[in-house]
């Protein structure tokens, strides 16, 4: 058995001194809710949901938490990351204000709605904290049991910590001891993400505990509607370990009962933190003084008999009925905490505003005083100075007031001396402000994807032809050497070597944790490979195909993908996802999505490669850089023959960057994956008829062609055909958007720009279904010889 840390026997005194501590820390929680929903109400914040009736349980899950531990929670832990040193009231205040300076709102810099929690997990360089010496919690999410996927791979962590030989462990772990506390509410329970978790978690048996929060209800919904039985523990008995099975210790107590509370999570930290056995504490007869949130009352659902209990069974006023039976405290000492914590929050509230408001009413000032300045000398003086003292009576400003104001004048100056002076200090500050709201969505340090500078693969005079997989295997073979801290898994994965053998033999080379089965569960899969890539290892998390990636797409959107943004860059999970796709049979194993993808996925880097060796080069890239990306393999050519390169883990090919494929003077077509290869062959037949075309292949769709290649091709060609096979309106519109718009290759054009896509509809099944459904090389063929056509019918007639 692992040793870890205990707590130590308390005196008398000491214990008195820490329970009225705990105390005190509800009482400032729960004024803190009380007064937020004041201010919610009154407009200085936009919305609020609070954690007013969760306050004890919290305090107890709080002091079985150690150092190197981390929280995927609820967005109703704020007293819990009060008992933990990190929330103040100051910065409660400054979440729900929506403060924009990452000093006074650390968890998210104003991005979220108050109720979200983060730590800091970099240094400002990007490199990483030490873990081992803090207390963590990953970035809330608002998508109810959302938080559910990360936590089992942060649980995961652990498990490879103690486990897995080789890897550098001195930020992250202490021998695998850390636990991963997730919190849920009653009614989220209901949903698909908590279950898949629960039982991925049971089968894995890792060190995870996940709280539930019973009060009864999902917003107005009672447990009769959400819940068989009313009650998940009940349900989820199935899953308690016995002598014969592993599974889940269930505990089960009341949220009122300090004592209880503080003995069952103390007990649930000791099995998880040394027998790295799942935990599942269900937290029942919790109230909700104020209701889900401030767009409604609770009044309106719940009756008064319920109203009377909840008043009666209300958490704080039970903790303090016992201090007072058990001779803790007195009457009189409770409530002199009660007055002074009012008075705490009252005061940091007050702070906390300020805080937020005077720069804006600095800003605010100096628009004035502009706008002042302007209308002197203004044939519209009158109307000008309306706007400024409008602008100067708004005694709490937002941002978008003053710039409302300032572009309005910006208008009637027009023609005036004064207009250079009016658009220079908007744009300025807009370049000021913009960031604030936009900053961070990929990463800025020093490891960012375009810190990777390409290698080409070498080869040996007398380098054969190898299936594409080969070299897959052989690559990711020297990542696994190379980086210890480097796992895969997925779904067949590891025994079978995937379902096209890129992984073949690794498994038994580099053990089953490294190299691992996992059950049919797409969002976990996913979740594992956020919560491991928060705590500082290298998952590579494989879909098996591209469609299947639909089951994991809001966790991708709305978790990785958001990270780096939602806190500021102060947490990264630079997660890869494996996919293979394009071209297949049936509907659903041949459909590419990208434009979803695409508009979903924005904060994670989207790569295409045409062939294994450029997919192979954006691996060893990527585990350079310290950002998330979704790498699509092409489906059909793990069997296509490559030259088998020298360099093995060490090429890389280039993010952001296209290449030319095949130069040509008469039309730039562009595309990327599978397609290419119709492309191609289609350029070769058009080149019979006397036109020669430019191939561009575009890599990478996230980011896209930083360079600006394709426009210097367009430059030369004057000519575009963007072909996708995606629907229409798909991938096609976004890569047409970036060439028209960002490269503003209109310039240059001398035909209308055109695509050539999928049909709407899903692919259908075999040979047909395809030549049917996608591009095929005659519907290349015949669309560019119809663009010459238009340019020349009498060099090229019409074909129909």
């Amino acid at each position: 058995m692992t040793q870890v840390e205990t707590s130590p026997v308390l005196s008398f005194e000491d214990f008195k001194k820490e329970v009225l501590s705990d105390y005190k820390i509800a009482i400032i929680s729960r004024e803190c809710s009380l007064l937020g929903r004041r201010e919610v109400l009154t407009g200085k914040a936009k919305f609020g949901i609070f954690g007013d009736g969760k306050e004890i349980p919290q305090l107890a899950m709080a002091k079985a938490f150690r150092n190197g531990d981390f929280r995927s929670g609820y967005y109703r832990d704020q007293t819990f990351m009060m008992a933990i040193g990190e929330l103040n009231i100051e910065q409660f205040f400054a979440g729900l204000y929506g403060h924009t300076d990452i000093n006074f709102d650390p968890m998210s810099a104003g991005r979220q709605m108050g109720g979200h929690f983060a730590t800091k997990s970099v240094n400002e360089d990007g490199s990483w904290k030490n873990l081992t010496q803090q207390k963590n919690s990953s970035a809330d999410i608002s998508p109810t049991a959302g938080q559910m996927p990360r936590l089992l791979g942060l649980a995961q962590a652990s498990k490879i910590y103690r486990n897995v030989a080789g890897i550098d462990t001195s930020n992250f772990s202490v021998n695998g001891n850390e636990v991963a506390w997730g919190t849920i509410g009653n009614a989220s329970t209901s949903e698909g993400l908590f279950f898949e978790t629960i039982n991925a978690a049971g089968v894995m048996q890792v060190p995870m505990i996940i709280s539930v929060w019973d009060d009864e209800y999902g917003i107005s919904v009672h447990a009769k509607h959400q819940t068989t039985k009313e009650n998940i523990s009940e349900i989820l008995k199935g899953f308690q370990r016995d002598e014969d099975n592993n599974g889940y210790e269930i505990l089960c107590v009341k949220g009122w009962d300090y004592a209880d509370l503080v003995a069952t999570f103390e007990r649930a930290s000791q099995i998880a933190r040394e027998e790295h056995v799942p935990v599942l504490i269900h937290v029942i007869e919790l109230t909700q003084p104020q209701g889900h949130s401030t767009s409604g009352s609770h009044e309106r659902y719940k009756d008064a008999d319920r109203l009377e209990w909840e008043s009666d069974f209300d958490c704080i006023k039970q903790m303090k009925s016992w201090m007072v039976t058990y001779n803790i405290a007195t009457e009189e000492e409770l409530d002199a905490i009660d007055a002074n914590a009012k008075k705490e929050v009252l005061e940091g509230k007050k702070t906390a505003w300020n805080a937020y408001l005077n720069p804006i009413k600095s800003e605010q000032k100096e628009a004035c005083d502009l706008l002042e300045s302007i209308a002197n000398t203004s044939d519209n003086k009158v109307f000008i100075q309306k706007y400024a003292d409008e602008l100067k009576e708004i005694k709490e400003p937002n941002r978008k007031d003053i710039l409302v104001a300032a572009r309005k004048v910006l208008r009637m100056i027009s023609n005036e001396n004064s207009k250079p002076t009016l658009s220079k200090w908007i744009a300025d500050y807009l370049n000021k402000i913009q960031p604030k709201f936009s900053s961070h969505l990929f990463s800025t340090s020093d490891k960012n994807v375009f810190s990777v500078k390409e290698v080409l693969p070498t080869y040996d005079q007398s380098a054969e032809d190898a299936d594409g997989r080969m070299i897959l295997r052989d690559n990711f073979d020297a990542i696994f050497t190379k980086y210890p801290e480097v796992l895969v898994f997925g779904e067949d994965a590891g025994n079978i070597g995937d379902v096209n053998q890129g992984l073949d033999g690794m498994q038994e080379k580099y053990g089953e944790l490294r190299v691992a089965d996992v059950g049919i569960r797409e969002a976990t899969i996913l979740g594992q490979g956020i919560g491991m890539a928060l705590r500082g290892l290298r998952p590579i998390a494989e879909i098996q195909y591209l469609d299947y990636l639909l089951y994991a797409i809001q966790i991708m959107s709305d978790d990785l993908a958001t990270l780096q943004y939602r806190t500021l860059g102060n947490q990264k999970a630079p997660l890869i996802i494996r996919t293979r796709g394009h071209r297949l049979e049936g509907i659903w194993h041949s459909g590419s999505p990208m434009g979803m993808i695409l508009n979903a996925l924005r904060g994670i880097h989207v790569l295409v490669p045409r062939n294994m060796t450029k997919a192979a080069g954006f691996y060893n890239a990527l585990l350079e850089t310290d950002e998330p990306a979704l790498i699509i393999e092409c489906l059909n050519g793990y069997r296509l023959k490559e030259k088998m390169p020298t360099n093995l883990g060490a090429f890389k090919t280039p993010i952001g960057v296209v290449e030319t494929i095949k130069e040509g003077t008469d039309i730039t077509l562009v595309s990327y994956g599978s397609t290419l290869r119709l492309v191609e062959q289609a350029a070769k037949e058009l080149l019979e008829k006397g036109i020669d075309c430019e191939i561009i292949d575009i890599q990478s769709l996230l980011p896209f062609d930083v360079n600006h290649d394709i426009v210097k091709s367009i430059a030369k060609t004057n000519r575009l055909l963007v072909i996708d096979e995606d629907v229409p309106g798909g991938a096609s519109a976004f890569i047409m958007q970036h060439i028209l718009e960002v490269q503003n290759a209109y310039d240059y054009l001398d035909s209308k720009p055109q695509t050539l896509t999928s049909k709407e509809h899903r692919p259908a099944y075999g040979t047909d279904g395809d030549y049917f459904s996608k591009p095929s090389v005659e519907d290349i063929y015949e669309k560019v010889y119809a663009m010459m056509s238009e340019m020349n019918p009498k060099q090229y007639p019409t074909l129909y």
